[in-house]
């Protein structure tokens, strides 16, 4: 009995022992202590923060939860994508990915710049970079589709411009050239000196002059040979492609130099041969935009709308040329006499209705182009490639057509008057678009690869600040507010610390003796003595 007693007398000292040493612990804590803890958080939350801020500024989207999504929560168990719940809604959402994965495709600029003439007096000037390794590389392999084929090695010259455009080093590429133009008359070695080595447009088009008496002579032949096998019918198309490169460039140096009207016949010449021709490659060269941008330029808004006509159909791709151009020209016919008081008087009339749901449906296709158009964001010289529906589209647009609406009368301040009252009938969050398909969620990473680093990328829809940065912003300002407080009132805090520490355990120390008076006293001496 009396050992009984003893056994169930033990546990109690030792828990009082714990409680004792906690709190002797506590008392010895210097307000120095608590002030070193509550800086050291502060600094580690602050250097948490930055870095977080920094991640999605440059990508959008935060570190801490992308690894959690894609890293930890596998690890934890995370929904299997091959149960059938997953199955069922990757059927369902199969069209809306296949149509976000066609609207992110990055297509070729029509209105690219020369690489010498233009791209590289920017960059002697500014010591600024315009283009970006994503996009050289991508033009890198536009030009090996467009301009080599499987019979290459028949033709030394050619031989030498296959590597040419593998190479990396826009010297090795010109001296390539060059050595190729020893060998014979080779058109693709004109086409690269134009666009990598001449300085000057009309240096340029010296070159693709050459070029084309080249590529003619080339192309008669292939010509001449398609139908003899698959490998003579490669070299056409191949020959094809360059003749077509050739007589657009061309065209756009006729419309640098300021010959418009030879410009416009050259393009007009070349879309009848784009349409006359089968070859897919031709499509990607959109030269109706070549020919839009001209015949604005002569201000032939006649043959504009002609053109507009032809390629503003639903059965083709989109651009923010054709939605803004078809806009610019239901706003000429309203635009110099429009005025917003007297319209929320009196109310919208048919034509003025036309040209705000004109705009309205170009903004729904880019709504990045008001902002540049009416000189809100600065412009920078567009890519070579462009994100349609995107940023980089924007750029590419505003660099070129800018003039245009400047030119029409009251057309920017209808513009200006009425953009914003696109985004009022668009459903948010994009679930559905209005009047095209919904706008997709891959334009910023795909615009953050084409432009470059100095450039502020446009971001649709706006994107809240993820939870990690705002808890660690929080967290921060928290803890250097402790930190300040504890040096400045060392003893009240102290106080408070030991309340809020007392007040944490409370719990624990309920737990223990609930389960102090619940298990067999032989069981708790053997886990102390333990």
């Amino acid at each position: 009995m009396t050992g009984r007693l003893t056994v169930t007398a033990a546990p109690g000292p030792a828990m009082f022992g714990t409680e004792s040493s906690l709190s002797m612990f506590l008392n010895t804590l210097t307000p120095k202590f608590y002030v070193a803890l509550t800086g050291t958080s502060s600094l580690i939350s602050g250097l948490i923060l930055i870095f977080e801020w920094w991640y999605f500024r440059k990508y959008g989207t935060s570190f801490i939860e992308q690894v959690s999504v894609s890293h930890l929560r596998p690890l934890l168990g995370g929904v299997d994508s091959s149960s059938p719940s997953s199955s069922n809604t990757s059927n369902g959402d199969a069209d809306s990915n296949r149509q976000s994965v066609s609207e992110c495709k990055v297509w070729r600029n029509p209105l690219n710049l020369f690489r010498g003439a233009e791209y590289n007096r920017y960059t002697w000037v500014t010591g600024r970079e315009p283009l970006t390794y994503y996009d050289m590389n991508l033009s890198a392999q536009d030009h090996q589709t467009f301009f080599t084929c499987d019979s290459d090695h028949l033709r030394p010259a050619d031989a030498i411009m296959q590597k040419a455009w593998r190479e990396r080093n826009p010297q090795a590429r010109i001296s390539a050239a060059h050595e190729a133009l020893e060998l014979e008359d080779c058109a693709t070695a004109y086409i690269l000196l134009a666009e990598e080595e001449a300085t000057t447009i009309m240096e340029a088009e010296r070159l693709f002059k050459q070029a084309l008496k080249a590529g003619e002579g080339c192309y008669r032949r292939s010509q001449q040979l398609q139908h003899h096998g698959t490998q003579y019918e490669a070299q056409h198309r191949r020959d094809t492609n360059v003749l077509v490169y050739i007589k657009r460039r061309l065209a756009m140096c006729s419309r640098k130099l300021g010959r418009t009207r030879e410009a416009v016949k050259m393009m007009r010449d070349l879309c009848v041969f784009q349409l006359m021709k089968e070859f897919p490659l031709l499509s990607m060269f959109n030269i109706h935009e070549n020919l839009l941008e001209s015949l604005l330029e002569l201000q032939n808004y006649a043959d504009v709308q002609a053109v507009l006509a032809k390629y503003d159909d639903i059965s083709l791709p989109k651009s923010a040329t054709i939605c803004y151009t078809a806009a610019l020209l239901k706003a000429r016919a309203v635009s110099d006499k429009f005025s917003p008081e007297a319209a929320s008087r009196r109310g919208l009339s048919t034509a003025e209705m036309n040209a705000v749901e004109a705009i309205h449906r170009a903004v729904e296709f880019n709504p990045h182009v008001p902002k540049y158009l009416l000189e809100m964001k600065s412009l920078i010289l567009p890519p070579e490639h462009i994100l349609k529906r995107g940023d980089s589209e924007a750029i590419a647009y505003t660099f070129f057509h800018l003039q245009h609406w400047k030119r029409v009368e009251g057309a920017l301040n209808l513009l200006h008057c009425t953009w914003e009252g696109t985004f009022r009938m668009i459903p948010y969050p994009l679930e559905k678009g209005h009047l095209f398909y919904p706008y997709p969620i891959c334009t910023e990473t795909a615009d953050r690869e084409l432009l470059p680093m100095f450039h502020e990328v446009s971001v649709y829809p706006k994107k809240e600040l993820p939870f990690f940065i705002l808890f660690t912003a929080g967290l921060c300002s928290f803890t250097a507010m402790l930190a300040l407080l504890t040096h400045q009132f060392p003893e009240l805090m102290g106080v408070f610390a030991k309340a809020f520490l007392s007040t944490l355990f409370a719990p624990l120390n309920f737990i223990m003796e609930k389960v102090e008076s619940i298990l067999p006293s032989s069981l708790w001496h053997q886990l102390t003595r333990i």
